[in-house]
C-alpha cells in the first residue's frame, strides 16, 4: 500500500514559463507523479533583482506551494537557486527542497574534458558566483567562465527562438567567451557550456550554432529530473501506478499568456482552463 505522503504533489516554481523545461523532464523521468508549477509570471524576471528581493519572492512562492501539501520543492529558477536555496532549506527543513544549480554544476564536471567551463545565465545568477562556487566544490582546478546572457530570456519569452535574429545575439554574446582572442585570461577554451537559466534550452539550437560543433551543452532541467527522482526513492516518497500524473499551474498574471508561451516551453498544450491565477 502507498505511503499517504508519497501521493502528495511534488511542487515546483520559476520566476515565469522557463521552468517548464525542468517540469518536461520531471513528466518524462517520473510520469506517475502530480506535480503544482507555480509561475511568478507578474514579478519576471529575477534575473535583474536584487538578491534580498529574489529571496523574498522565492520565499512567497515556495509558503504558496508548501501550503498545497507538498512532499518535495524543486526551486526551477537558476536565480532564485543561487539566491535563496540555503533560506528554503532552513525554513522548510521538514521537507527535500532540491534546486538546479547543483545539478547542473555536477553534470557540468562530467561532461568536460579539457576542465575549462564556460556558464551563461541571467546577470544576477552569473553575478552571484553560484554555479562556480558549485563547479569548484567538485573540482578546484577548473577553469570558468561566466557570461550573462539577459536577451536570450526575452526571445524565449517571445518565441524568437530559430532563425537569424536568436542566431546572431548568441554569437554576439558568445564569441568573446570561446574567442582565444578576447579573453586572454582563459588559457584553454571551454569544451562544455552550462545553461544556466531555465529560458535558455528554447535557444539550444542557435547557441549551438555561435559554439564549436563539439561543445557540450549541459541543460540541468533532466539531472535535476533525476536528482528529484533519486530523493523520492530515497525517502520512499515515490508514486507509483495510477496512470498519468496530473499538473496543476498557477500564475500571479495573465492566465492566457502563461497558456500560451507556457505551451513553448512545455511541448504540449497547456489550456486557459488548467491554470489558476494566485494573488503573492
Amino acid at each position: 500500500m502507498m505511503d499517504k505522503a508519497a501521493g502528495l504533489p511534488i511542487g515546483m516554481f520559476d520566476s515565469g514559463v522557463g521552468g517548464l523545461t525542468v517540469l518536461k523532464a520531471v513528466r518524462e523521468q517520473m510520469p506517475c507523479e502530480d506535480v503544482v508549477y507555480l509561475g511568478d509570471t507578474a514579478r519576471l524576471p529575477y534575473g535583474t533583482k536584487s538578491p534580498q528581493t529574489v529571496s523574498r519572492y522565492a520565499v512567497q512562492c515556495a509558503a504558496e506551494l508548501v501550503g498545497r501539501n507538498i512532499k518535495l520543492l524543486v526551486v526551477a529558477c537558476n536565480t532564485a537557486s543561487a539566491m535563496a536555496l540555503d533560506a528554503l532549506r532552513e525554513i522548510y527543513s521538514d521537507i527535500p527542497v532540491v534546486g538546479v544549480v547543483e545539478p547542473g554544476a555536477q553534470a557540468a564536471c562530467v561532461a568536460t574534458r579539457n576542465r575549462s567551463i564556460a556558464v551563461i545565465g541571467t546577470e544576477s545568477t552569473i553575478a552571484g558566483g553560484a554555479y562556480q562556487r558549485a563547479i569548484h566544490s567538485i573540482d578546484p582546478g577548473t577553469r570558468i567562465v561566466g557570461h550573462s546572457c539577459p536577451l536570450f530570456v526575452a526571445l524565449a519569452e517571445e518565441g524568437w527562438t530559430d532563425g537569424p535574429i536568436p542566431e546572431a545575439v548568441a554569437k554576439r554574446y558568445l564569441d568573446p567567451v570561446f574567442s582565444p582572442f578576447s579573453l586572454a585570461e582563459q588559457s584553454v577554451i571551454p569544451d562544455t557550456l552550462v545553461l544556466g537559466c531555465t529560458h535558455f534550452p528554447l535557444l539550444a539550437s542557435a547557441i549551438q550554432k555561435a559554439v564549436d560543433p563539439a561543445t557540450v551543452i549541459v541543460d540541468s532541467a533532466a539531472t535535476t529530473a533525476a536528482i528529484v527522482h533519486g530523493e523520492l526513492v530515497r525517502l520512499g516518497l515515490g508514486r507509483t501506478g495510477g496512470g498519468c500524473g496530473k499538473t496543476l499551474y498557477l500564475t500571479t498574471d495573465d492566465v492566457a499568456r502563461f497558456a500560451r508561451t507556457g505551451t513553448r516551453f512545455l511541448g504540449n498544450p497547456i489550456s486557459e482552463r488548467e491554470v489558476e491565477l494566485v494573488d503573492l
